[in-house]
């Protein structure tokens, strides 16, 4: 098999996989949700919206003049609309589909970890604590507007009402690191993070910085994966996949890669293994 790869996703591993198939000579379609205003763009053919749900995604990957041979879904792990969008209109289609899929992150020694299956309930876990530092995401902070004591907020764009009375906003876009994310935690006095396994290095500073200080992180777990689809970890195993897949102009490495495939539905970063702690 060759023709057209299409990458879903504006994740950090989304951009370096289209950049190593851009540069072996891959025809590359990146395709972003455009839920960011100024999105950092990977090499080669990009578009930026949706397809129009499971209809709009599956009539892309069948028609047009230069149809899609394979399809790598490389978005957020909490994505989950798209990443069921894009099982749903493969398995249609007939599509080879793949799931790039980050680890988790994972505890250590001294990490103060309180794991939660949604937002509403990280919003309850903290309600107690003096100022909790929620670095969720822009679009689910309507689950934290009942907040009554002060809270830092961090987002890469200004976040929509409704929004917690008290909230004190920082826009910025990672990487951080901990000294920065030390020093912005004792400057407003956090007493609690709150996240979600987003996995990456990209945000997880403030993980090393809450433990430093001694604070407590609540974390809210990945939602599941669509089952029997194959799924890798890293650019490397899934450029190794689409050398098996037959896809072409890929770079002799990769095709000497030794295979890290697993299904979804296997324990691969779904779910962290205890109730409160990695």
């Amino acid at each position: 098999m060759s023709g057209r790869v299409l990458v879903l996703g504006g994740t950090a591993e989304a951009r370096q996989l289209a950049g190593r198939l851009v540069a072996a000579g891959a025809d590359v379609l990146s395709s972003l949700a455009g839920r960011v205003a100024d999105p950092l763009l990977p090499p080669g053919e990009v578009r930026v919206g949706g397809f129009g749900g499971v209809a709009g995604l599956t009539a892309a990957l069948a028609g047009g003049p230069r149809p899609v041979a394979v399809v790598v879904d490389a978005t957020h792990p909490f994505a989950a609309t798209m990443t069921a969008h894009a099982a749903a209109a493969a398995a249609a289609t007939g599509t080879p589909l793949l799931r790039l899929h980050r680890p988790g992150w994972t505890a250590g020694p001294g990490d103060d970890w309180r794991w939660v299956d949604t937002l509403e309930q990280a919003a309850a876990a903290v309600a107690g604590y003096r100022c909790p530092f929620v670095t969720t995401g822009r679009q689910g902070l309507a689950a934290f507007a009942r907040l009554t004591a002060p809270c830092l907020v961090r987002s890469v764009d200004p976040p929509a009402p409704p929004l917690p009375p008290r909230a004190t906003v920082v826009l910025d876009r990672g990487p951080f690191t901990v000294a920065g994310e030390r020093a912005l935690m004792v400057a407003h006095g956090v007493d609690v993070v709150v996240t979600k396994d987003s996995g990456g290095p990209m945000t997880a500073a403030k993980l090393t910085a809450a433990r430093e200080l001694g604070v407590p992180v609540v974390l809210v777990r990945r939602p599941p994966l669509p089952p029997g689809v194959p799924v890798v970890t890293t650019v490397e195993e899934a450029l190794a996949w689409l050398a098996r897949e037959g896809t072409a102009a890929l770079p002799e490495g990769p095709r000497r890669a030794a295979s890290g495939t697993r299904t979804q539905g296997d324990d691969v970063a779904a779910h962290p293994p205890a109730p409160e702690r990695m």
